[in-house]
């Protein structure tokens, strides 16, 4: 052939390639943008640094929106683009320049006449392609080449020759690629050089606001979260939002489709099975349909699955052709979700039954590469349960179906284990499962049920040593965690105790790798064991275990024993009378909890910090504030522990004598959980309330007779607060004897050491020694200040409230107690009145009451008036007058005035 025929000059070929065939337009012209096509100004503007590179890569999956996103761009530039769309199967060298040049001259390019054209399908001449390069290096403006589908074009020969028009026509051509894969061009040396433009399938996906703008395109208005669920599902992939648009129109109920759409047998997977599984080959086919059944694969996992070896390479490949294979790093690999989806229904249809054996495989594999979380996962899929619960157990993994970040999820992993599976690692996850949702009965029965199989286990007196299999070390710690749950929850502290020591002895025959992977173990036994102590009123022994705890390393694993522990040690500074402290350490544990990001899952003792704080804003005289903590307290569900659920009914019963209302408060200090054994604190502090009740009542020898089954025990907390009642009944002798008794040794906090004093200032007083009643009440003042501690000073009567009045005590108590420590001193009247304690606010009935004493009715003429009894009258003053500090009708009608109470 002739050098002429071979190059022909422009006209006399320009019709024809070198097949002597006419040239296919169609491959020449931009694509057509749909109606509902989305312009992505994001992308577009990405797109726009093509003319600062020479090389733009546009590379992403089958049906990823490459072809129309760079179409568009073409279409809105002022300059000609010329554009190629490659053809499947290599037709040579000649043919593909013929096919490049004709692109040119088709978008109007004018190229030097002697460039010629190939006239060989299979070679081109290099002097050709010199031309070319040379004729583009020497224009102002670049030339934008276009070559979509380049994926097609697989001939190393056409890429170098490529590769050197490119370098050659320097800034006068911009060339852009349009791919599934990468070029066989060097990207490695454009990347060094910054000589490239890459746009890539994670770019490529829709965001979930492009995704509303599409679906309003094709007439669908979707809610903000249906419209991220099915960004999720499809991975923001432009052909899957489309199909799924599009058969969502044609649904009465558009949102409800795009839900629960079924993948396997859509529009989305004739495309998927057709663009991307058939163009594989059968082995490789075979590989993808096995690995869809796992979350994330790497090549050894494979194998497992296929029986073969050599994944790697096809794996590598897979990705490279953006085959939706997702490379994770470290050889680890996924598929792209929607893929997966319709892969496994092709599996499920194609090979029934094999899907649970695929699960099982991997399951065992996982298990044995330590990869713990993901062989549950699998297991559960298989079915096969006693695997699963043995997997859980034997990773000491069992404390984590108690709380923290990965509860809630093993709780429905293990939701579908039915009760023919009877292992004791299955047993055990049932018990654990129904503790920490509150079925403390249901929980221990299976609890129960498993120790007769760990039991069982054992070789008896008479067996040889080896004619039974002893259960293994996990299981048994992990029967004994479950022990120790259950005997706090059921009020057991002896049986905790126990579990604990067993625990402790078996902790040497337990690998030290899986006690430190697992934290939460430890933490656990030792929060159960802190509270079964607190239970039994061992608050020094409980202390030590709740540190340990609180003090320990933290970390999500550990977050909610810790909290558990601190709302704990929170209430062990309360019943200590330390407030101050009692509300710090609440703090901590709410704190704790709200940044560790511990899920939803919640603790044994869940609320305790909050129901700690509202004591403390009770004995503050905060009742707003601890009715507010005790509904956040009840929002988050009954308490599960005996010491949480008491603390509860002792803050609830507290407040309510707060705002005088003692037979309510009588009736809610009546403990709710059943217990083993009973708590000598609770006893003592249910029997306080019910005395205080009785006293509030006017019926003080009634609130002694409530207490006289009662020991203080030595115990200054408990001895004050009877002393007090007894004080109330006219037992002087009696009262500042279980003082002098009780002493200052023990946990005297300050709480403690003010009840004290008010009840020797009040004895003071009372037999006229209004000197030492001052001392006291001033020790008890500075003991009170830095705790901010009102209540006692609320209720310890007019006689004590009068000697607050006198100035040598108002200093002490100004600013915190009363609103100042100023006013005329200058002698007696209503301008020298000098401000008493803050007042408590009156209810709407007792507003009522003084209403009818400002109007000068009598008692009986109130009690007809509001229709109520003459006896509900009086027991109404004395509330108003405890409330405002006074003893007569007047000083009410003053004080309630001075207050703003009527």
């Amino acid at each position: 052939m002739s050098e002429r025929q071979q190059n022909a000059p422009g006209p006399a070929v320009a019709c024809v390639d070198p097949l002597g065939e006419p040239f296919l337009r169609t491959r020449f012209a931009l694509p057509a943008r749909p109606a509902t096509f989305l312009r992505r100004p994001r992308l577009a503007a990405h797109l726009g640094q093509a003319f600062d590179t020479p090389l733009t890569l546009v590379d992403g999956s089958a049906g990823a929106g490459k072809t129309l996103l760079v179409a568009d761009w073409a279409a809105g530039l002022r300059r000609p683009v010329a554009w190629l769309t490659g053809e499947p199967g290599d037709q040579g060298c000649g043919m593909f320049w013929a096919y490049v040049l004709q692109a040119l001259r088709a978008a109007g390019v004018q190229l030097p006449p002697g460039i010629g054209c190939p006239g060989d399908a299979g070679r081109v001449e290099h002097r050709l392609l010199a031309r070319l390069a040379d004729d583009l290096s020497g224009r102002e403006r670049p030339v934008v080449l276009v070559l979509d589908d380049s994926d097609r074009m697989t001939s190393a020969p056409v890429a170098e020759q490529l590769e050197f028009v490119l370098h050659h026509a320097g800034p006068g051509l911009r060339l852009i690629l349009v791919s599934r894969t990468e070029p066989l061009l060097p990207l490695h040396r454009y990347r060094a050089a910054g000589a490239v433009t890459e746009i890539r399938d994670a770019e490529l996906a829709f965001t979930e606001e492009e995704a509303a703008a599409l679906l309003e395109l094709h007439g669908l208005r979707l809610p903000a979260e249906a419209t991220r669920a099915l960004v999720e599902r499809t991975g923001g992939w432009a052909a899957g939002l489309r199909l799924s648009a599009l058969a969502a129109e044609r649904s009465p109920d558009p949102e409800r489709y795009l839900k629960d759409f079924e993948a396997g047998r859509s529009t989305i997977a004739d495309f998927l099975l057709a663009e991307v599984l058939k163009r594989q080959t059968a082995r490789t086919q075979d590989l993808l349909l096995r690995v869809s059944v796992t979350d994330r694969f790497c090549p050894a996992l494979a194998a497992e699955l296929t029986g073969h070896g050599g994944a790697e390479p096809i794996l590598a490949a897979l990705r490279g052709q953006n085959a939706f294979v997702e490379d994770l790093g470290h050889s680890w690999y996924r598929l792209h979700p929607l893929f997966g989806e319709i892969l496994r229904a092709h599996l499920r249809a194609g090979s029934p039954g094999l899907e649970p054996e695929l699960h099982r495989r991997a399951a065992r594999w996982l298990r044995a590469c330590g990869l713990i979380p993901e062989a549950l996962a699998h297991g559960a899929a298989a079915g096969d349960w006693d695997f699963t619960a043995r997997a859980l157990v034997d990773d000491l993994a069992i404390g984590q179906l108690l709380g923290g970040l990965r509860a809630d999820g093993l709780t429905e992993l293990f939701s579908p284990m039915g009760p023919e599976v009877t292992s004791a690692a299955a047993d055990l996850v049932r018990a654990a499962r129904d503790l920490s949702e509150r079925e403390a009965d249901r929980g221990l029965a299976h609890l129960r049920r498993a120790e007769e199989h760990l039991a069982a286990q054992r070789p008896d007196a008479g067996q040889r040593p080896d004619a039974a299999q002893p259960p293994d070390a996990a299981l048994r710690l992990s029967c004994l965690l479950l022990q120790t749950m259950g005997a706090r929850l059921s009020g057991a502290p002896g049986t905790a105790e126990q579990a604990v020591a067993a625990a402790e002895d078996l902790r040497g025959e337990v690998s030290a790798r899986l006690l430190e992977k697992h934290p939460e173990l430890t933490a656990l036994l030792l929060t159960h064991l802190g509270s079964a102590r607190l239970w039994a009123g061992r608050f020094d022994d409980a202390r030590a275990a709740l540190s340990e705890v609180a003090s320990g390393p933290g970390g999500a694993a550990t977050a909610l024993p810790r909290e558990d522990s601190l709302g704990q040690l929170a209430l062990i500074d309360y019943l200590d009378g330390r407030l101050c402290r009692a509300e710090r350490t609440a703090l901590a544990a709410l704190t704790g909890t709200e940044t560790s990001g511990a899920g939803r899952s919640r603790p044994a003792g869940e609320g305790l910090g909050r129901l700690v704080l509202a004591a403390v804003a009770v004995d503050r005289g905060e009742l707003g504030r601890a009715q507010t903590l005790l509904d956040e307290a009840a929002d988050r569900g009954s308490p599960r522990d005996p010491v949480t659920a008491t603390s509860r009914s002792l803050a609830t019963a507290g407040l309510l004598l707060a705002r005088d209302e003692p037979v309510a408060a009588a009736a809610a200090a009546v403990p709710t959980v059943p217990t083993l054994v009973a708590s000598p604190w609770a006893e003592v502090r249910t029997a306080l309330i019910a005395s205080a009740a009785h006293l509030a009542e006017g019926r003080p020898d009634s609130a002694v007779k409530v207490l006289d089954g009662v020991s203080c025990a030595g115990e200054p907390a408990y001895a004050a607060d009877i002393a007090w009642a007894q004080l109330a009944a006219g037992n002087r002798e009696a009262a500042i004897g279980l003082l002098d008794q009780a002493g200052t040794g023990g946990r005297t906090g300050p709480r403690t050491a003010v009840r004290a004093a008010l009840v020797r200032a009040r004895d003071a007083e009372e037999a006229g020694d209004t000197a030492t009643a001052r001392k006291q009440l001033a020790h008890a003042l500075l003991k009170a200040r830095r705790e901010r501690l009102r209540r006692p000073f609320l209720d310890a009567g007019p006689g004590i409230r009068r000697l607050l009045d006198s100035p040598s005590l108002q200093g002490l108590a100004a600013g915190w107690l009363t609103p100042d420590g100023s006013g005329p001193r200058d002698g007696p009247g209503p301008g020298a009145y000098a401000p008493s304690l803050v007042v408590e606010e009156l209810s709407g009935r007792e507003r009522e009451v003084v209403g009818g004493l400002a109007d000068m009715m009598s008692t009986e003429e109130i009690a007809a008036h509001l229709y109520v009894s003459v006896n509900t009258v009086k027991t109404h003053l004395k509330s108003v007058y405890r409330k405002l500090g006074v003893n007569g009708r007047a000083d009410a009608v003053r004080r309630a005035r001075e207050y703003g109470q009527i």
